[in-house]
């Protein structure tokens, strides 16, 4: 049942993942485009811990750990090339 419950989960992030990359492509606005950039982070560190309760490693954790640093650090960096057009005064 936890193999069932995990591959649909998968599923639905992976899902959920391609609409992200459709808003970064298509997004009429540049916040929506940060703002799927960030749900995009969101999903990734999903999807690695999902693959970590799949294969019962907490490796994936630390990955995940990683990703949600680098994501924060990334959405953050491209919000302020937005609104100042530099990331570094």
């Amino acid at each position: 049942m936890l193999t069932f419950a995990t591959l649909f989960a998968v599923f639905c992030f992976a899902f959920g993942l391609l609409f992200n990359l459709w808003r970064i492509a298509r997004g009429p606005s540049n916040a929506d485009r940060i703002l799927a950039l960030d749900t995009m982070v969101i999903n990734v560190i999903a999807l690695l811990v999902l693959y970590g309760i799949y294969e019962s490693t907490a490796v994936y954790y630390e990955a995940s750990m990683l990703v949600a640093m680098v994501g924060f650090v990334s959405t953050v960096a491209y919000c302020r090339f937005v609104l100042r057009g530099d990331i570094i005064e």
